[in-house]
């Protein structure tokens, strides 16, 4: 074979193999539990909120849809103004994407209310059709938190009373988390959006 010939195999043969992983199906993250004799994903456990527009959000109205998750509160002056601009990223690339929404979980219900999340839903621009702000008893959703590898905890010594990591997580229709990034590294959002669309695509098949 001619040096040029086996130059152009040899890069056919690596976007073949390229192709080939862009396709493969995201893992299932994190421990498998035994749910009658049988190993299945992790899976998010049920929940109900209330949203930015005083309606009831659950496991079961999620079930529809792939969605993209965080934890923050809104006087928080530390983290969540970095993660939450990579959520209104991520917003803006699936603003279009009827399959996809975006969940925040506030860890400080006291203060972030019903009419607290819609005033800052609404400084945001966003609709509660495409974006849900939910709010509830503040224990449990320190406890939820762990569901989606989110470490939150609150801490008087903390910026605004709460420690939390900024993690954003991909959860699939079932409740299995798939995929996630660093809210606070800009540079893990492009691979994530792609993880986005290859879970979308599952769905397609």
């Amino acid at each position: 074979m001619r040096p040029v010939n086996l130059m152009l195999f040899t890069m056919l043969v690596f976007i073949s193999c390229k192709s080939g992983e862009d396709k493969a199906p995201l893992p299932f993250l994190g421990n498998k539990a035994l749910v009658n004799g049988v190993e299945t994903p992790h899976k998010i456990r049920p929940f109900n909120y209330l949203n930015q527009d005083s309606m009831v959000t659950n496991n079961d109205s999620l079930a529809d849809y792939v969605y993209i998750a965080d934890f923050f509160f809104t006087s928080c002056p530390s983290i969540c103004p970095r993660v939450m601009k990579q959520m209104l990223r991520l917003h803006d690339e699936f603003k279009n994407e009827p399959g996809v929404k975006l969940v925040s979980f506030t860890l400080d219900p006291k203060r972030d209310n019903v009419a607290k999340l819609a005033l800052y839903a609404s400084n945001l621009d966003v609709k509660s059709d495409k974006w849900l702000f939910l709010t509830g008893d503040k224990d449990f959703t320190l406890d939820l938190a762990d569901d989606y590898f989110v470490a939150a905890l609150e801490d008087p010594t903390a910026p605004g009373g709460f420690d939390h990591s900024g993690k954003i997580i991909l959860v699939d229709k079932k409740g299995h988390v798939r995929s996630f990034c660093e809210g606070t590294e800009p540079e893990t959002i492009p691979p994530f959006i792609k993880d986005v669309r290859t879970l979308l695509n599952e769905y397609k098949k």
